[in-house]
C-alpha cells in the first residue's frame, strides 16, 4: 500500500477517530482484522454479512485512502476473499452514486471495487440470521460437543437444529451451534428463512 500524503494520513485517522465513538449492533465480529470501525448501521450491517459469507477471509474497516486531486474517499472495507481483495462500500438511501474515480484507483492497486446499497445488505433473511449467530461470536465451542455433532452429522448427513441439541453436553446448545457455524465447521442456509428447529445443519464441505 502506498504512503499516503500527511494531510490524508491525518483525515484517516480523524475518521477512524470518529467511527470509535459510534457503536452498532451486534458488538462481536468473527474475521475483522483490527479494530471493528463502522460509520453508520448500513456499515455495520454490511460487516455481519461479511463475517457469514464462505468467500471471505477477512476483512478491515476504513483501510485507507483514495485520493484525486483534492478529493479523497475512506472505503467502508477491503475484504480478502478467495479470489482477491476488493474495496467495499455501503451507499445510504439518497447517497449518490460514487464517482468513477474511486473504481479507477481502486483498480490501479490492484484491488476490485464494491458499492452495494444499504437496502440491499439488509434484504432477505441473511441479516437478521447473521445478527442472530454474531451474538455468539464469543463463544468457545468445547471440543467434545464439537465432535460428538461432527460425529452424527457423519453419519446421518444432515440432521435439524433441533436434531443436533443432544450433542451439546458441555455448553449451551444455541450457543455452541452458533459457534460452529461461525467459525465454518457446520453450515445452515442463511437465505431461506429465519433459522428454526427445522433448519437443516451439516458439515462444511471444502
Amino acid at each position: 500500500m502506498t504512503t499516503l500524503p500527511t494531510a490524508n494520513q491525518n483525515f484517516l485517522a480523524s475518521i477512524r477517530a470518529e467511527a470509535a465513538q459510534r457503536t452498532f449492533h451486534p458488538y462481536g465480529t468473527v474475521r475483522c482484522l483490527g479494530d471493528p470501525l463502522f460509520r453508520n448501521q448500513a456499515a455495520r450491517n454490511l460487516g455481519c454479512l461479511l463475517d457469514v459469507d464462505r468467500e471471505v477471509i477477512s476483512w478491515t474497516c476504513l483501510p485507507l485512502a483514495l485520493e484525486n486531486g483534492n478529493d479523497v474517499h475512506i472505503p467502508d472495507f477491503l475484504v480478502e476473499k478467495d479470489h482477491g481483495l476488493v474495496v467495499m462500500d455501503v451507499k445510504q438511501a439518497k447517497a449518490r452514486t460514487p464517482p468513477p474515480w474511486i473504481a479507477h484507483e481502486v483498480a490501479a492497486r490492484g484491488y476490485r471495487y464494491a458499492s452495494l446499497g444499504a437496502d440491499e445488505v439488509s434484504s432477505g433473511y441473511r441479516l437478521r440470521n447473521a445478527v442472530d449467530l454474531l451474538r455468539y461470536s464469543r463463544w468457545h465451542c468445547p471440543l467434545g460437543d464439537r465432535i460428538r455433532l461432527l460425529a452424527a452429522l457423519g453419519e446421518h448427513g444432515t440432521l435439524s437444529v433441533a436434531d443436533c441439541f443432544p450433542a451439546f453436553q458441555e455448553t449451551r446448545p444455541i450457543a455452541g451451534l452458533s459457534s460452529l457455524i461461525l467459525n465454518r465447521f457446520v453450515e445452515v442456509d442463511l437465505d431461506e428463512a429465519l433459522i428454526g428447529p427445522e433448519t437443516s445443519v451439516r458439515r462444511r464441505r471444502g
